[in-house]
């Protein structure tokens, strides 16, 4: 392992004071043993200790890069390409394509899927392998949901493709007679049925919502029915049982997702909806602090689809961090700034929709949660969605933000409870 200081280099200066040099590694050191690890798969996949004592080294290499990815950069092709020849063999045994898999997994998990799932292969050719594969896979089985996670990621990416979907179709009456479903339909059915399972591929299941939903093809035939069927599926469940619990997380989260990567003309129209089923289903009441946070994170996308993309003529600019610049150019800054105000004008003359002003109050009780995560998340909301307001209304919400804070201090909370709602306020002006 290359390091740029020497392991265990902790030294003690004068005064008693200890300097521990940080272990930095200088770049992936185990990639011959990788490659020599990724290379026994097809020997030892039948073996469940050699299996095992592989897999739990490859994991050790693996985690001494969670602090620092990037260093596998250079090695995730070759790594990638090692596992996917032996996932595309026809002769490959099940268990080693789920073997090939798994330690697909764990090269995602270290690196993060939204980088590494770029780099899986999404041509044409691709679209009905996968979806042939993912079809023939068992939901209900534990010990292989790496498979299914993997191929849901590549599915999403298989997505991309410039192409109509039924153009993949062809002649859909096969050799017996039957008709077969299109590639569109298939893919939609598999996306609602991993949206309703308990485990990790749930979360991948609503990036393929995320791709898939908004190809214009797609969105065009199906995207109003999944949203139906979203809205359908949340009022229909409660959090009091674990499996109501995870259904509500996947058709959450597809929703995030889909608000996040889709464009606000297509879907602004079932953003009124989306938003009554949510101050009726009362997110923020519920016991599990995962729904309370995907709650906040909806109403904060729901937020900024009401409101126009626009840069915020108010907002701070950094000037530069030379004196001497910002000298320099502050004769320059004074004549600009004397066309401001008409700019501003113009930029804040449009209408805000009713319904921001119920995203925001949303969002400011989400800064009183008892969990950091809900906090953060509604702080993140608060500051994005200030962002596309105008500045009299940006002041009110400042306002709001400060006066909870000091109603928050003044009445008669719980110390601890008091300390929670302090910090929520102070990431939100922080963000």
């Amino acid at each position: 392992m290359v390091l740029s200081e020497a392991e265990g280099g902790c030294s003690t200066g004068e005064g008693g004071e200890s300097i521990v040099n940080a272990c930095v590694l200088g770049g992936f050191s185990e990639s011959s043993e990788t490659r020599d690890l990724l290379s026994s798969l097809l020997e030892i996949h039948g073996d469940i200790v050699a299996v095992e004592f592989a897999t739990q080294r490859f994991l050790v290499i693996m985690n001494r890069y969670q602090e620092q990815p990037h260093l596998l950069d250079p090695h995730l092709e070759w790594m990638l390409n090692m596992i996917l020849e032996i996932v595309r063999c026809e002769h490959s045994a099940s268990s080693l394509v789920h073997l090939s898999f798994k330690f697909l997994y764990i090269i995602c998990k270290v690196r993060g899927y939204k980088i590494f799932m770029q780099l899986l292969p999404h041509e044409v050719a691709d679209v009905q392998p996968v979806l042939d594969l993912l079809s023939k896979q068992d939901p209900k089985d534990s010990e292989t949901w790496e498979t299914r996670y993997m191929l849901l990621l590549w599915l999403s990416m298989t997505c991309l493709i410039p192409f109509d979907l039924y153009r993949l179709d062809g002649d859909l009456e096969s050799e017996g007679g039957k008709v077969r479903e299109p590639t569109m339909d298939r893919i939609l059915a598999i996306a609602k049925s991993y949206l309703l399972v308990s485990d990790t591929p749930r979360d991948a299941a609503s990036v393929l919502v995320s791709k898939f939903m908004t190809r214009p093809d797609v969105k065009q035939k199906s995207l109003g029915g999944f949203l139906d069927w979203s809205l359908t599926t949340i009022s229909q469940t409660d959090d009091q049982s674990m499996k109501d619990i995870m259904v509500l997380d996947g058709a959450l989260q597809s929703l995030a997702t889909l608000f996040k990567h889709g464009k606000r003309d297509d879907l602004l129209e079932y953003a009124p909806a989306i938003m009554q089923c949510l101050e009726q289903k009362q997110l923020s009441e519920s016991s599990q602090a995962m729904l309370r946070k995907l709650g906040v994170k909806l109403i904060q996308r729901l937020g900024l689809t009401f409101l126009k993309p626009r840069l915020a003529v108010w907002r701070y600019q950094r000037g530069s961090r030379s004196l001497a610049a910002n000298l320099s150019m502050s004769q320059s800054n004074s004549v600009a700034t004397a066309a401001t105000p008409d700019a501003e004008v113009m930029e804040e003359d449009y209408d805000i929709p009713e319904e921001v002003e119920t995203v925001i109050e949303h969002l400011l009780l989400g800064l009183k949660d008892k969990e950091t995560i809900v906090r953060w998340s509604a702080a993140k909301g608060i500051g994005r969605v200030t962002g596309r307001l105008p500045k009299e209304l940006a002041d009110e919400v400042v306002a709001s933000v400060l006066d909870s804070r000091r109603r928050t201090s003044a009445g008669g909370l719980l110390k601890r409870s008091g300390r929670r709602c302090e910090r929520g306020f102070c990431q939100e002006l922080a963000g």
